[in-house]
């Protein structure tokens, strides 16, 4: 198999991409207002107001709501493994579209290898949002054991609140992982035409995660609400 060193090097800045902004991200959230650092204040909060109400009915649709996504997206990801997997078997047929397509670079020995890549790409997603899944249900659990504090002034069961958030904090940073793959599978699409595509596909995917994640409207929103929420804790404690 001959491989270029332009492929070589497109690989590798895929990598480098995918790896560096996941440990960007994880480090920056510790400091700045972002989508992870909001919503686990919110979690908090969530956890805190469900220790009081002895009618939990509500947090149980949340809940449920939240793992059918997750579900659908491992369903999902199964159906598409599939369709990866069947490509092994029809490489020939493959490499005539992308042949088709103008300014193509297509290096038959490396197809499969990029087939190779998307599968893992979706395996690892596949584990992501299986292991969401789980750890929603240890949530559930957990909810189902905590007893009623309808004062909320029980110090041992605001930790244990804690506790939950950081459960619930847990499922949705790899649910989120899963969805990352899913972006980044999007790049490693572009490899199958041409590499200097697959580089700019990478870096227009953390360009656009980054976004997202820390620049959004969203983001904004959910942390002026963050803001609100501490300032009524404050008032409802005095």
């Amino acid at each position: 198999m001959t491989i270029s060193l332009l492929d070589i090097l497109s690989f590798l800045c895929f990598i480098c991409c995918w790896s560096g902004y996941t440990a960007f991200a994880r480090r920056k959230a510790k400091t700045t207002a972002c989508i992870a650092r909001s919503l686990h204040q919110h979690r908090i909060h969530w956890m805190y107001q469900l220790m009081t109400r002895e009618m939990r009915v509500g947090e149980a649709a949340l809940l449920a709501n939240l793992e059918r996504n997750i579900a659908f997206f491992a369903s999902t990801t199964l159906l598409v493994l599939a369709g990866v997997l069947t490509l092994f078997a029809q490489v020939e047929k493959l490499e005539s579209v992308i042949a088709s397509v103008p300014f193509s670079a297509l290096n038959h020995p490396l197809v499969q290898v990029k087939l190779g890549l998307l599968a893992g790409i979706f395996v690892l997603a596949f584990f992501q949002f299986t292991w969401s899944m789980r750890q929603y249900g240890f949530l559930n659990v957990m909810i189902g054991a905590a007893p009623v504090d309808k004062s909320g002034t029980d110090e041992n069961l605001r930790g244990y609140a804690r506790q939950m958030a950081i459960v619930q904090d847990q499922a949705a940073h790899t649910y989120n992982y899963g969805l990352r793959s899913y972006y980044f599978s999007m790049a490693a699409l572009c490899w199958f035409f041409h590499p200097l595509l697959f580089i700019g596909a990478s870096l227009f995917i953390v360009y656009t995660l980054y976004r997202r994640e820390f620049k959004s409207r969203a983001v904004i929103a959910i942390t002026a609400g963050q803001a609100h929420l501490e300032a009524e804790q404050q008032i409802r404690g005095n």
